[in-house]
C-alpha cells in the first residue's frame, strides 16, 4: 500500500507501518506523477484546486484521510464514489474548545470594548457601572449556553462551561442525553432559543446547514444573547447577523470562521458593532496526528474501509 503524506507540515507525521510505502508530497503543489498510483492520501491545508487535481489524477486512490475536523473541502473535491473519506475528528477537540471558551469569555466580559479603549488611552469607567447595574449579562455564572452541534468538540467544551457555572444544553439530530448533558433535536431548536444566553455553533458545512443561522433564528434569541461560531462560516447568514448587531437585537458575537476566507476587506463584518473576529485559528495544528494516522493505516490494513474511524457519509 502506498500512502501520500504531506511533508510541509509543522508537526510530526512520521508513519512506520510494515507493508506501507510512505510517499511525501507538498500540499501546495500537485501530487508528482510518480505517486499517481497511491491508494491513500493524507490532507490538511491542501488548496481546493489541488484537491480537485488529485481527485482527477489519482485513479488508484481508495482512501482520503483529512486531518481537519471538518471534511467539507475533501468532500467537495470530486473524489469518486469508491473513495472513502475520513475526517480528523478528535484531533482538534482541545484547541477548538479552548478557543471557543476564549471567544465566549471575551464577548461576555466585553474585552473587545476594553481593548478599543486601551488603544485610545482611555479608562472606560462606564463599563464598571454597567456591570454593577446588569451583572448577569457580564458573566457565564448562571448563563444558559446552547451548543448547536453536539459532537466531540462540544463534549470537550461542555464541562469547561459548567465549571464556570453555566448550564449547558446540546442540539443534535435526536433528543436524549449525551455525556450527562441534555440534548434536544434540531427541530426543537426554536423551543430553547428564547431562553438562551449564549448560542455556540459547532455545525459542519453541508447543504442542510447553509445559513442555518438566519434572520428567523436570530429573531428567537433574546436581545441580551450572544453568538459564537467556531464551526463553518457557510452556516451563518452574515447579512442577517450584521443587521442584528447593528439594530441591537443581538448583544454581541464572535466568529472564528466566515463564509469567504480570507474575509474580504469590504465585508461589513469588519465594522459590525460588538463583533470579535479571529482568522480561522481555533483548531491550529492537529494534536497527535502521527499516532492517529498510524492507527488508521493499521485499521485499513486489517479491515479495509470498515475498520476506519471517522468515515464521512456523502
Amino acid at each position: 500500500m502506498k500512502i501520500l503524506v504531506p511533508s510541509n507540515v509543522p508537526f510530526d507525521l512520521t508513519l512506520d507501518v510494515d507493508g506501507v510505502v510512505v510517499a511525501p508530497y507538498v500540499m501546495r503543489d500537485p501530487v508528482p506523477d510518480e505517486h499517481a498510483d497511491a491508494e491513500a492520501i493524507v490532507t490538511w491545508a491542501n488548496p481546493a484546486p489541488l484537491l480537485r487535481d488529485a481527485a482527477e489524477r489519482l485513479t488508484a486512490l481508495r482512501w482520503v484521510q483529512t486531518l481537519s475536523a471538518g471534511p467539507d473541502l475533501a468532500l467537495a473535491a470530486g473524489f469518486g464514489p469508491n473513495v472513502v473519506v475520513a475526517s480528523g475528528r478528535s484531533l482538534h477537540d482541545a484547541t477548538v474548545a479552548e478557543h471557543t471558551l476564549a471567544l465566549l469569555l471575551a464577548s461576555v466580559r466585553r474585552l473587545d470594548r476594553t481593548l478599543d479603549a486601551q488603544r485610545r488611552h482611555e479608562w472606560d469607567r462606564s463599563l464598571g457601572r454597567e456591570q454593577a447595574r446588569d451583572e448577569p449579562a457580564f458573566t457565564l455564572h448562571g448563563a444558559h449556553v446552547v451548543l448547536w452541534g453536539f459532537g466531540s468538540i462540544a463534549v470537550r467544551l461542555a464541562p469547561l462551561l459548567e465549571a464556570l457555572g453555566a448550564r449547558v444544553t446540546g442540539v443534535a439530530s435526536t433528543d436524549g442525553e449525551r455525556h450527562g448533558y441534555p440534548v434536544v433535536a434540531q427541530e426543537r431548536l426554536a423551543e430553547v432559543l428564547p431562553g438562551t444566553d449564549v448560542l455556540v455553533s459547532l455545525l459542519p458545512a453541508t447543504p442542510a446547514t447553509r445559513h442555518a443561522l438566519d434572520a428567523s433564528v436570530l429573531a428567537l434569541l433574546p436581545p441580551h444573547a450572544r453568538f459564537v461560531n467556531v464551526g463553518r462560516g457557510s452556516t451563518v447568514d452574515e447579512d442577517a447577523l450584521v443587521a442584528a448587531l447593528r439594530s441591537g437585537t443581538l448583544a454581541g458575537a464572535a466568529l472564528d470562521v466566515t463564509d469567504t476566507e480570507p474575509l474580504p476587506a469590504d465585508s461589513p463584518l469588519w465594522d459590525a458593532p460588538h463583533l470579535i473576529l479571529t482568522p480561522h485559528v481555533a483548531g491550529g495544528r492537529p494534536q497527535g496526528a502521527a499516532a492517529f494516522v498510524t492507527e488508521q493505516v493499521r485499521r485499513w490494513l486489517a479491515d479495509g474501509p470498515a475498520g476506519l474511524r471517522n468515515v464521512v457519509a456523502r
